[in-house]
């Protein structure tokens, strides 16, 4: 209880005082909100070593897309994918909930760095528009986009199918995936108290190369990442 009470508050002031040096970012190269955003992510790390006891181990670096455009696919657990990732991978730019952007200076940071917003389970002119605004920043950058397949958070256990999104979004952009999959929700479940002492993976996993159907890509890019998940529990 008092460890996941000073973690939780140390945690949230970090993030919050970070938020609040990096205001000027807003006004600066979007370079700057996105060392803030890296500097979270290795804030994250800290607190969950030193008030969790928690071990953070990275496997399949030598996976790791090179020299080439590609796009992240990975499984959500926890908040803590959504702040380290930021820490391995060049900036990715994220597809959020819409509702995410309306956070006071923490929506702000979201919109500086460039992240993608969509309203769920909803058709609106702006999710029309989704997939020509991911296109047109996969042209015009070489930053990866990362999305995560089963929607929102689930339980370390749970193994719903992935969001046919993801196949949408391989199709059209005709690029490799980098599959990922961590097991963060052992450490820090989507609710209840966060456990100590345990050990946190984060499985780079071979890339999927582009060419094919979408539906065989969903299934191989559900199967890769549920079984490095099995191994990992």
């Amino acid at each position: 209880m008092i460890r996941n009470f000073l973690f939780l508050l140390f945690f949230f002031l970090g993030i919050i005082l970070i938020s609040i040096i990096f205001i000027p970012s807003f006004f600066l190269p979007q370079k700057i909100a996105l060392l803030g955003g890296k500097i979270m992510g290795y804030w994250t790390s800290f607190c969950l070593r030193i008030f969790l006891s928690t071990k953070i181990t990275i496997k399949g670096k030598e996976n790791i897309i090179n020299n080439n455009k590609f796009f992240i696919a990975a499984s959500h657990q926890s908040m803590f994918e959504t702040f380290f990732l930021q820490t391995i991978f060049n900036s990715p730019v994220f597809i959020l909930k819409k509702e995410l952007l309306t956070i006071p200076i923490f929506g702000w940071y979201l919109k500086k760095i460039g992240s993608i917003s969509i309203k769920r389970n909803k058709i609106t002119k702006e999710n029309l528009s989704f997939f020509d605004d991911i296109l047109k920043l996969v042209k015009s950058s070489n930053r990866p986009l990362i999305i995560f397949p089963q929607g929102t958070r689930l339980l370390p256990n749970d193994r719903t199918p992935f969001k046919k999104g993801a196949s949408r979004i391989y199709e059209e952009l005709k690029i490799p995936c980098q599959p990922v999959a961590i097991n963060s929700g052992y450490t820090w479940p989507k609710l209840g108290f966060k456990k100590a002492n345990t050990n946190l993976t984060i499985s780079i996993l071979k890339p999927i190369e582009p060419g094919l159907n979408k539906e065989v890509f969903l299934k191989e890019l559900e199967n890769n990442i549920y079984s490095e998940l099995d191994i990992l529990n």
